[in-house]
C-alpha cells in the first residue's frame, strides 16, 4: 500500500562535503509542494570531514517534532554506514552509492536497498574532479525526484532561482538533477510504496530559522547596538542583524549607518558594551550560548544591581563545559534565571517557533526598557539553526516602543527631587534618565556597591534590605508583564496535567495524540517567561499530577517552579532526555505511560468524561 506525506528520511554525509545545500533543497521542494516539513541539520562540532546529517520529518498531519526511526536513508559516508543501516525502521529503504558493493555485513534482510552508482555515472560527465564530489549531492536529490515522485520543475525551479545571475552554474546543477533522475527511473522501480504528493497543508507559512527571526526582531524592536562574541550556536544571529542592519538602517541621503556592530574580544567584554550602551539610552543586544552566559554573569550582576536595561539572547547547546557545542538542549534555565552572585533573578523569555523568536526579540527590548533589567531570551540550538515552519512574521506598524519610565527635561523641572530609585508608583521600578538630560537635575551616580534610593553610597542594612525588597516587587511586576503561559485544558480540568517550554512544543500534538490513543488524557501549558504568572501556579493547583517536559538532565524548570512557587515537588513528574538531540514524541509518550502503569494511575477517556 502507498503511503503518502510521512515519512522520515535522513540523509548520511561528510562534513564540509557540500552536501548542506543539496539537503535543504529537496526539504524546500517539498514546503513548496504543500508539504508540512521539519529539518534538523546533526553536524559535528570539529574539522571538516567528520559525519553529518540531515534529517527531515514529513508529515501531511504536521507532526514535526523528531521521531525515532528512518524511513529512507541515504547513505553518503562509508564511515557511518552500520549507525545507518541500524537506524532503518524495519521495511525502510537504503539508498546507498554502489559504485563500490555493501559490504555483507551491513546487509538487512528486513529492508530494501536501493543501490545508485553515483560516483560511476559522474565520472564520464564531469571531468573536474571538485564538480564529481559537489555534484554526488545533487544526483542523489535527482534519483529521489523519481522515487519519491518530487514535481521535477520544482527542483529545477530552484537552482535556476538560487544560481540567478550565475548562469553558468545553472545547467551543470540540472543536469546532475537529470543524471540522477533519468538512472532511478531506468533501473529502479519508481516510484517507491513512499512517496510525496501535492497538498495545502503548508498555508501561508513560511520556513526560516530561530537565529535570524530573531535578528528581524531585534531590528523591528528598535536595536541599535549589537556587541558579541562569536560561539556556536549563535553567531548567526549577530551575522543575521548585521545584513538586515546594512539593508535597512543605513541613511539613504547621507549614507551613514545608523547603528553599531562590534565584535568583541570576550563574552564579558560583549556584554559590558551592551550595558554602557544601554545606559546611554540605546537599546542594545548580545548573543551567546551557556559557556557565554558563566562569563557574562558578573555583569549581568550589575546590570541587575544598578538597574540598566540589557537584552541577552541564549542559544542553548549541550553542557556543562564545552559539551556537545553543536547539539542542542534546554540545560541553561537555572544559570539564565540566577546569572551572578547573591539574590539575582533574570527575567526569561522562551520562544517555541521562529515567529516567536521574532516576536520576544522586540517584547525583550520593551521589557528590557519597561523593567531596567536584562533580559534573556532563551532559545536553543534545534530552533536557533534549523529551518522551521512557523506562521508569518507579522509587525503593527502603529506598535511603539515602550522606553519605560524616563524623566525627560520637562519632567524633571516638574518635580522638586529626582531619586533614581525612588519607587513612585508602587511596582519596584524607578525613574531614570538619559545622560545629558537636564542642565542642573537628573544626574545621578550608577554604581554596583549598595545604595539608598538617591544612589548615595551606602551599607545600612535597613536600606539595603529595603532595596532588595523592591527588587523583589519588580520581580512581581515583571510576572504581570511577560508573554503569558499557553494552556489548552477543559471548562472543567482533567486530573492530569502536562507541562513543556522551548522547542518541546515541536513534538507535544504527536506525543498527545500517542497517549489519547492508549487513553491517556491530559491537559497541556507551555511556559513561555520566567517569573511565572499567577496562571502557571493555578494549572499547577488544579491538577493532581503534571508532567513536566524538559531537555536537560536535572529537571531544572521543575527545580524553578518549586523554588520561585514552593510547589510540591510530588505534584511534578519529570519527563527528561538530554542527549543532544530534540526530544522526541516517542520519549514523551512512553514516559508519561511508563508512569500511569508503574503507579496504577486511572487512564481516562473522552467517553467516561
Amino acid at each position: 500500500m502507498t503511503r503518502y506525506n510521512d515519512f522520515v528520511i535522513k540523509f548520511a554525509n561528510v562534513n564540509g562535503s557540500g552536501s548542506a545545500s543539496a539537503n535543504g533543497m529537496f526539504a524546500k521542494a517539498l514546503f513548496r509542494m504543500g508539504i508540512p516539513v521539519g529539518t534538523r541539520n546533526i553536524f559535528p562540532s570539529n574539522i571538516q570531514g567528520l559525519p553529518t546529517w540531515f534529517e527531515v520529518r514529513v508529515n501531511e498531519r504536521g507532526y514535526l517534532g523528531r521521531r525515532e526511526g528512518v524511513d529512507i536513508m541515504v547513505a553518503m559516508n562509508a564511515e557511518t554506514y552500520e549507525e545507518d543501516v541500524a537506524s532503518i525502521v524495519p521495511d525502510g529503504y537504503l539508498v546507498y552509492d554502489s559504485s563500490k558493493p555493501l559490504a555483507r555485513e551491513l546487509r538487512r534482510m528486513d529492508i530494501h536497498e536501493v543501490p545508485l552508482p553515483i560516483s560511476t555515472l559522474l565520472l564520464s560527465e564531469f571531468s573536474d574532479p571538485k564538480q564529481r564530489a559537489l555534484f554526488k549531492n545533487i544526483v542523489y536529490v535527482g534519483a529521489l525526484s523519481a522515487l519519491l515522485n518530487i514535481d521535477f520543475d520544482v527542483l529545477t525551479g530552484m537552482i535556476s532561482a538560487q544560481y540567478k545571475g550565475k548562469d553558468a552554474l545553472i545547467k551543470p546543477n540540472i543536469h546532475a538533477l537529470e543524471i540522477g533522475r533519468n538512472y532511478a527511473l531506468e533501473y529502479v522501480k519508481c516510484p517507491l510504496p513512499i512517496q510525496v504528493k501535492r497538498c495545502d497543508a503548508v498555508g501561508d507559512k513560511i520556513m526560516i530559522d530561530g537565529n535570524t527571526a530573531a535578528a528581524l526582531g531585534c531590528i523591528y524592536g528598535g536595536a541599535t547596538v549589537c556587541a558579541w562574541y562569536p560561539i556556536t550556536p549563535s553567531t548567526s544571529v549577530a551575522e543575521a542583524f548585521e545584513r538586515y542592519a546594512n539593508r535597512l538602517r543605513i541613511d539613504k541621503a547621507t549614507g551613514r549607518k545608523k547603528f553599531a556592530i562590534m565584535q568583541a574580544e570576550d563574552e564579558l567584554a560583549a556584554i559590558g558594551m551592551v550595558i554602557g550602551a544601554a545606559w546611554n539610552g540605546a537599546r542594545a543586544f548580545t548573543a551567546t550560548s551557556g559557556p557565554g552566559i558563566s562569563l557574562m554573569s558578573e555583569f549581568l550582576g550589575l546590570a541587575y544591581f544598578a538597574e540598566i536595561p540589557a537584552v541577552v539572547f541564549d542559544i542553548q547547546r549541550a553542557g556543562p563545559s564545552t559539551g556537545m557545542p553543536t547539539r542542542t538542549q534546554q540545560s541553561d534555565l537555572i544559570s539564565a534565571t540566577y546569572a551572578s552572585h547573591g539574590d539575582t533573578k533574570h527575567v526569561l523569555l522562551i520562544p517555541s517557533d521562529p515567529k516567536e523568536c521574532f516576536q520576544f526579540a522586540a517584547d525583550a527590548l520593551d521589557l528590557a526598557d519597561r523593567l531596567q533589567t536584562p533580559v534573556i531570551v532563551l532559545s536553543d540550538l534545534e530552533l536557533g539553526m534549523n529551518d522551521m515552519m512557523c506562521e508569518p512574521l507579522e509587525w503593527d506598524d502603529a506598535r511603539r516602543y515602550d522606553r519605560g519610565k524616563v524623566y525627560h527635561a520637562d519632567d524633571l523641572d516638574r518635580i522638586e527631587k529626582f531619586g533614581r530609585y525612588v519607587d513612585v508608583d508602587d511596582d519596584g521600578i524607578g525613574y531614570r534618565t538619559y545622560p545629558g538630560t537636564h542642565p542642573s537635575k537628573g544626574s545621578f551616580f550608577t554604581r554596583g556597591t549598595s545604595r539608598d534610593a538617591y544612589a548615595r553610597y551606602t551599607e545600612d542594612p535597613e536600606i539595603y534590605t529595603e532595596n532588595m525588597d523592591r527588587l523583589t516587587k519588580k520581580w512581581h511586576t515583571a510576572a504581570t508583564l511577560v508573554p503569558a503561559p499557553r494552556i489548552v485544558q477543559g471548562v472543567q480540568p482533567r486530573p492530569f496535567g502536562i507541562i513543556y517550554y522551548g522547542t518541546s512544543e515541536s513534538p507535544m500534538d504527536e506525543a498527545l495524540d500517542l497517549l489519547a490513543d492508549d487513553g491517556i488524557h491530559v491537559d497541556r501549558m507551555r511556559i513561555r517567561a520566567v517569573p511565572f504568572s499567577d496562571e502557571v501556579y493555578e494549572f499547577i493547583a488544579t491538577h493532581e499530577l503534571s508532567f513536566i517536559v524538559e531537555q536537560n538532565r536535572d529537571a531544572q524548570m521543575r527545580t524553578l517552579l518549586v523554588n520561585e512557587g514552593d510547589v510540591d515537588p510530588a505534584k511534578l513528574v519529570p519527563v527528561r532526555y538530554y542527549g543532544g538531540l530534540s526530544i522526541s514524541a516517542d520519549t514523551i509518550y512512553e514516559q508519561v505511560r511508563n508512569h500511569f502503569v508503574a503507579n496504577k494511575l486511572a487512564r481516562i477517556s473522552e467517553v467516561q468524561r
